[in-house]
């Protein structure tokens, strides 16, 4: 039996069973009905639905009856735009109200992004009704996740190690910027095996699932993510929210690394003029210059322990550590020359090196060849990441500076030039010290000469005062512990 035709306001069948078409008589001989009166509930040309009247014995509607109808069916299109237009102004209210809590914890907490991530995944869940939810940040061609809702603890757990860019990650790293899939065990990834997607169906019961990009200014910081554990797509509006709430995140993370920046610029700023501080209230003294200066180094920088040696042009001496743990100071008394092996941090910078930049110390050459000191700041030390900076005067090493951290980690460019900065601080407090010791000791001289004259002065032909006067200062200055004057 036919629909009803493009821009039919209603079809009136007097008898079904004259009609030639298998379902009418199917309708007649199942249901006995044999008239039928359908009319078209229209909107704008198009058909939204239609009201059906039927009677069991051959009697046609009248036009009375038929224009009745046509007025029911106006109604139930009014009524139902009615309703189309108060779910679409709920939506849009339910959106706008998400958005601006949202807003509100973005401002409320400068600097803090998990409560900004927990906030919007907890808003995407429940609008975009969908069960499961994350916020992946991209970093080192992996992603990591910074935030996770409605997650069972097995998949959970798969989530806390980095991910690789396989599947719907790899389309995103390569432009995509939204991905949806329908059906994850319907998907060739799932079919093929790869772990993420099986994890994703099996650990995490995922049927239908969108993956949004974070990007700013074509960079990917990240991903924010749907599963619902149903074949259920997402609609357009859904997806329009979902963006929306990708928009505030890369925002609060803009806003985030400012705040940082900020900071760390702020604390660089502050560790330096500390630094500065002790070198001007300290002249000549080193041992506190170099320990404010690892204090800070260490703190800045996130490391474990750090040292400063100093470099005679033959030997390194340890001048100064914090944190160093004691097995490891222990070590390095009884066991260091002060020569560092070939591949060292010290011997890459004798060689020119302007840093030594290691992620993690078990991957290095010199500590799988068994280099007695690789082996002891690895095994003993407990130490992965290090960075080393020269202090360099005329391009000629005097010492370096160095700081480790106990897992494998890379240090960040800032950090590298904060610790360049204290290296240089370093080389000025140690040149001020010695210009101001060879100072010191020309004036002692000077005076000694002085005082000598004058006792010569004092003792017109007698020596033996002279001599007495000249023997003390000569002791006193050569830091000997005696002193003879023989006369022929």
């Amino acid at each position: 039996m036919r629909g009803l035709l493009a821009g039919e306001a209603f079809d009136h069948i007097l008898d079904m069973a004259q009609v030639d078409d298998p379902m009418a008589r199917n309708v007649v001989e199942l249901s006995g009905l044999r008239t039928l009166l359908r009319v078209a509930l229209r909107k704008d040309d198009g058909l939204l639905g239609q009201i059906v009247a039927a009677r069991s014995e051959v009697r046609p509607f009248s036009d009375k009856q038929i224009s009745l109808l046509e007025n029911f069916a106006a109604q139930a299109v009014i009524a139902m735009e009615n309703a189309r237009l108060l779910n679409e102004t709920q939506e849009t209210l339910e959106q706008q109200t998400a958005t601006a809590e949202v807003l509100q914890v973005i401002n409320s907490s400068p600097g803090d992004l998990q409560p900004v991530f927990d906030a919007m995944l907890i808003k995407a869940l429940s609008i975009c009704e969908a069960a499961l939810g994350g916020l992946f940040i991209y970093e080192n061609e992996h992603f990591r996740t910074a935030a996770l809702q409605g997650a069972p603890p097995d998949f959970a757990a798969f989530l806390r190690e980095p991910l690789p860019a396989k599947g719907a990650l790899s389309q995103i790293v390569q432009g995509e910027t939204l991905v949806q899939i329908a059906d994850v065990r319907a998907d060739p990834a799932y079919e093929a095996g790869v772990p993420g997607r099986r994890a994703l169906a099996d650990l995490g019961g995922a049927r239908t699932a969108v993956w949004l990009a974070l990007r700013k200014d074509d960079a990917l910081l990240g991903v924010i993510w749907l599963y619902r554990t149903e074949v259920r797509p997402f609609t357009e509006k859904q997806i329009a929210l979902l963006q929306n709430f990708a928009a505030q995140a890369v925002i609060a993370m803009e806003n985030a690394r400012l705040i940082t920046e900020t900071r760390e610029a702020l604390d660089q700023q502050t560790a330096t003029a500390e630094v500065l501080g002790v070198i001007n209230s300290s002249p000549g003294d080193l041992a506190p210059v170099f320990d404010a200066m690892l204090e800070k180094a260490m703190r800045l920088c996130g490391a474990a322990f750090g040292e400063l040696r100093t470099y005679d042009g033959d030997r390194f001496k340890l001048a100064a550590s914090r944190g160093a743990p004691t097995a490891y100071t222990e070590y390095y008394a009884a066991q260091h020359t002060g020569h560092y092996g070939a591949g060292t941090g010290p011997a890459r910078l004798l060689e020119g090196e302007r840093f030594v930049h290691i992620p993690d110390l078990i991957e290095t050459e010199p500590y799988q060849r068994g280099d007695p000191d690789r082996r002891a700041i690895v095994d003993i030390a407990g130490a992965r990441a290090i960075l080393t900076v020269p202090l360099l005067l005329d391009n000629a090493v005097r010492g370096f500076i160095l700081v480790y951290r106990r897992e494998p980690r890379p240090f960040s460019d800032k950090q590298i030039a904060l610790l360049k900065n204290f290296a240089a601080q370093a080389v000025i407090a140690m040149e001020n010290a010695r210009l101001l010791t060879e100072t010191r000791e020309a004036l002692e001289q000077q005076t000694a000469t002085a005082e000598v004259l004058g006792v010569i002065n004092a003792s017109s032909g007698n020596l033996a005062p002279v001599f007495d006067s000249m023997l003390e200062k000569a002791v006193q200055i050569c830091k000997a512990n005696f002193g003879i004057l023989w006369a022929l």
